[in-house]
């Protein structure tokens, strides 16, 4: 599938961040692919951003990320303090509760959906579509294609595995490895 020019990234002029949202009790599969996303993202030097607590799909891709010496994991929390987990080395501490989520988009340069199994992670995946963001479902199921397959477009794609979505990241929204 290509994508328009208004989809593609292209070299962004500071680190490239990649937002990993997805459930806070998410399946393993969810698990251990956002953990195998977040150290492939590291491995590029992309900064990789989640929700910043101590569970699910936010705390596998960060501690995935951690593998990579060097890394950085950034973590959006909606509290005013604490509750943040291990492998997240830069807290932002919101007290904004879940309207975090947009904040989790606006930062990000592309959004990573691991799984789409919870409310909180179709929030992001549709301020991100209204933003304009690109987005990959990774590993989706059938009913967050079909809710999401309607809105097709230039910025939503689809990947199977992690390698599948970053070599859509590469390839079609032509994010360069930071070095």
């Amino acid at each position: 599938m290509s994508l328009s020019d208004k989809a593609v990234v292209g070299v962004p002029s500071r680190r490239p961040v990649i937002g990993v949202m997805g459930a806070g009790e998410a399946s393993i599969q969810s698990l251990e692919a956002a953990r195998k996303l977040g150290t492939l993202l590291a491995q590029r030097g992309w900064i990789v951003l989640t929700g910043g607590r101590p569970e699910g799909v936010m705390a596998a891709a960060s501690a995935g990320a951690k593998e990579v010496p060097g890394s950085l994991t950034l973590g959006i929390l909606p509290g005013t303090a604490g509750g943040t987990g291990p492998d997240v080395d830069v807290a932002i501490f919101t007290g904004m509760g879940e309207a975090r989520n947009m904040i989790n988009v606006l930062t990000s340069h592309v959004v990573i959906a691991c799984g789409v199994e919870g409310p909180g992670t179709v929030s992001e995946v549709a301020l991100a579509l209204k933003a304009e963001k690109p987005v990959i479902l990774l590993g989706a199921g059938s009913a967050a294609r079909e809710l999401f397959g309607g809105m097709r477009g230039a910025r939503l794609l689809d990947a199977a595995t992690p390698d599948e979505a970053v070599q859509l990241m590469e390839s079609q929204l032509r994010i360069r490895p930071w070095t």
